[in-house]
């Protein structure tokens, strides 16, 4: 369904490490990466989606969408929790721990942060325990 999704910045230097971080911890790779413009990763077989941060092309000043929200899945619970503490080592912050959500379904656990300037992010794994 989706192609890529780019998150944008105002300070490469300081999202580059949280988003690799991240998703290091998710077993993606860095596809490409050209110093202060933008990087991208995918999944370690290849393909699509891509998962790209950038500076805004039109050279305005990155905004954060009120309402919105990435969500990256996760294989199991467990690299829920490591990308949570992740994001948080890295410079981002809380928006609800790791946990069960079933008010969304039985097995959805589900962590919440945002990234340094702001964006939201969701990482989390459908499968039972």
């Amino acid at each position: 369904m989706l192609s890529h999704v780019n998150v944008g910045t105002n300070d490469f230097a300081k999202s580059l490490p949280f988003y690799s971080a991240l998703l290091t911890e998710l077993g993606h790779r860095l596809r490409f990466h050209e110093e202060g413009r933008w990087a991208g990763w995918q999944q370690k077989q290849g393909g699509r989606p891509l998962f790209i941060l950038s500076r805004p092309f039109d050279g305005e000043a990155a905004a954060v969408g009120n309402g919105q929200m990435i969500a990256l899945l996760a294989s199991d619970r467990a690299t829920v929790d490591r990308c949570h503490a992740s994001a948080l080592a890295h410079g981002g912050s809380c928006e609800g721990p790791p946990g069960l959500r079933p008010h969304y379904h039985a097995d959805y656990y589900g962590a919440y942060f945002r990234d340094p300037e702001g964006n939201k992010l969701c990482v989390c794994c459908h499968e039972a325990e």
